[in-house]
């Protein structure tokens, strides 16, 4: 097989909590919010790896620090077998022509001071790629390639002259100008008009069949990863608990989170019956996350060494991975 383009190794993004003088003297140990404890995955070249889990389980904040946008705690994570984490500030620039981001919400991604030329040209000025005549064409042809038309008309434009779908489409046209290899798009069209989705996602299936692209698509939306995704991980409170073939994994989830997540996805079919799982209680803090399986305060068929042994993620199938000891 291959070398995968991106591989993630036991990555980890601990946030450190702020604590009052007084509490801080007392304490001696610091608290941490561990946001992704120890993640490991593959994706590649050509697919689209989709992210999924509940709010607040690290989606983000995984996706980030693939790109280094914000630095790690530990792990690895490498780039057509390079270690990104090892790079200086010169070589992290160069690479990050290949690695660019959609950011969730393009009413905060993009600069309201800037027109739509500056906010797409801006890469291009930063990494010193092209000026003139030159940085105007690939300007133009990256707002084409994101299906703004005519791309002359755009150009004058700022952001707040914009609607939802057209300031993402924006976004899109500011990863693309760099012509990228690998894109983290975090949740591109959870603040967009559901009628508008389909269209944002068809365009990047296009951009991924037209230019080679590769994906780790970040959502909450399970329905959305089937349409675009290949494969899917599954994520409870930082750390992946299922990977597998985005098929497989809805038709036939292993894991007890998965099950509860796939029986929740609503049916286009009045007349369908399912038994849908309904979870107990609240996510548990990540600050002092439960012993064990950290998924046990909240599964209905939680053994006792649930609570005692946190299970690993290993291959139960080809290409199938579960950490869970029901399944292992």
């Amino acid at each position: 097989m291959p070398e995968p383009l991106i591989r993630v190794v036991d990555l980890k993004k601990w946030f450190p909590v702020r604590m009052g003088f007084l509490t801080s003297l007392l304490r001696k140990e610091p608290l941490w919010v561990k946001a992704v404890d120890g993640v490991s995955f593959d994706i590649h070249r050509g697919e689209v790896l989709c992210l999924v889990g509940e709010s607040g389980c690290g989606k983000t904040t995984t996706g980030r620090t693939i790109l280094r946008l914000i630095e790690p705690t530990d792990g690895q994570v490498f780039f057509k077998g390079v270690n990104i984490f090892e790079l200086n500030k010169e070589e992290l620039r160069k690479l990050r022509q290949k690695m660019q981001m959609i950011f969730q919400d393009p009413y905060e991604s993009l600069n309201p001071r800037m027109t739509v030329l500056d906010i797409v040209a801006e890469p291009l000025r930063v990494h010193g790629l092209a000026e003139g005549e030159e940085l105007m064409d690939r300007v133009l042809r990256a707002l084409e390639d994101a299906e703004l038309r005519p791309p002359e008309a755009f150009l004058a434009r700022y952001p707040h002259e914009l609607s939802g779908g057209q300031r993402q489409r924006v976004g899109i046209a500011r990863a693309l100008v760099l012509n990228p290899e690998f894109i983290v798009a975090d949740e591109p069209v959870s603040m967009i008009d559901v009628s508008l989705r389909a269209g944002i996602l068809n365009l990047m299936m296009d951009l991924k069949e037209r230019f080679g692209l590769t994906y780790l698509f970040i959502t909450h939306d399970i329905a959305q990863a089937r349409y675009i995704g290949d494969r899917m991980a599954v994520m409870y409170l930082g750390k992946i608990v299922e990977l597998g073939p985005i098929e497989d994994l809805i038709k036939e989830p292993l894991h007890p989170y998965t099950k509860a997540l796939i029986s929740n996805v609503p049916v286009p079919d009045p007349d369908a019956r399912r038994q849908r799982i309904y979870l107990k209680g609240e996510v548990p803090t990540p600050i002092n996350p439960p012993p064990g399986c950290r998924f046990h305060p909240r599964c209905p068929w939680a053994k006792a060494i649930c609570r005692e042994e946190e299970p690993q993620l290993i291959e139960v199938q080809p290409g199938r991975f579960v950490a869970c000891h029901l399944v292992a």
